[in-house]
């Protein structure tokens, strides 16, 4: 069964956290006054887009690019649970309205992040199979910071989507039952509150589908992607093994 955790923290995530929460690293270096912005939230972390290599986002760059001037959705699900399930495809077709350039004449200033709460890679592959490609995705392996950002927006239950300003200020909990219900109608209402600028009074980019790469980018091979290379390779191998056992 997927994984589900009750938290008892306070609804304020910058403030009055358990001295345990506070020390973790997500919080290292953020200010608990001053809100923090997006790109503070995913510093030092890697994200990655969801397509079929999985390219990375992690430089501080990226992520600001990625992030600024946008209204973030944190999607917590899994494959196990029939409801995520059947959220997905509601959530699927509501970020494709808000983002193809079929139904609009230009994206939506908003970015989503998911993060599972599958129990295997294989699960969570298997869930974002059909899911939109400009997705970003909390990779399996940094089981840490999932856990953390579960106990920072106070992840109860899923399907769960919280939404953030691009300051950090939660605009809702779980809007999971106004995107079921509102449609995208539901992020004008998150615009009309979430101080941002609208990017028809902005010059044009194109970070939505491609963001401006370190230099080192192309040198740069992720354990993640080894390890993961490596288990398929000893899979094949070991079943080499098994034929040749039976001649």
């Amino acid at each position: 069964m997927a994984r589900h955790r009750n938290w008892a923290l306070p609804k304020e995530p910058h403030r009055d956290l358990p001295l345990q929460q506070k020390s973790s690293p997500i919080w290292q270096g953020l200010n608990f006054v001053d809100l923090w912005t997006m790109a503070e939230l995913f510093t030092g972390r890697i994200l990655l887009q969801n397509n079929s290599s999985q390219d990375e986002v992690d430089t501080e760059l990226e992520l600001s690019q990625r992030m600024e001037n946008r209204v973030l959705l944190l999607f917590f699900g899994a494959l196990e649970s029939q409801r995520c399930q059947d959220f997905a495809k509601v959530m699927k077709e509501f970020f494709v309205r808000l983002t193809d350039e079929f139904y609009v004449n230009r994206a939506s200033q908003v970015v989503l992040v998911y993060v599972s709460e599958d129990e295997t890679e294989e699960q969570q592959d298997d869930f974002l199979r059909d899911m939109p490609k400009k997705w970003l995705v909390v990779p399996f392996e940094d089981e840490t910071f999932k856990r953390e950002l579960e106990g920072m927006f106070v992840v109860e239950d899923i399907p769960t989507v919280v939404v953030l300003k691009p300051s950090g200020q939660v605009i809702s909990w779980n809007a999971v039952d106004e995107i079921k219900h509102l449609g995208p109608p539901a992020f004008k209402n998150w615009q009309e509150v979430a101080d941002i600028i609208d990017r028809d009074f902005l010059p044009p980019d194109d970070f939505s589908d491609k963001v401006n790469r370190s230099l080192t980018d192309c040198l740069r091979r992720p354990k993640y992607k080894l390890e993961k290379k490596k288990k398929k390779n000893d899979g094949r191998e070991e079943e080499e093994d098994d034929e040749k056992g039976f001649f």
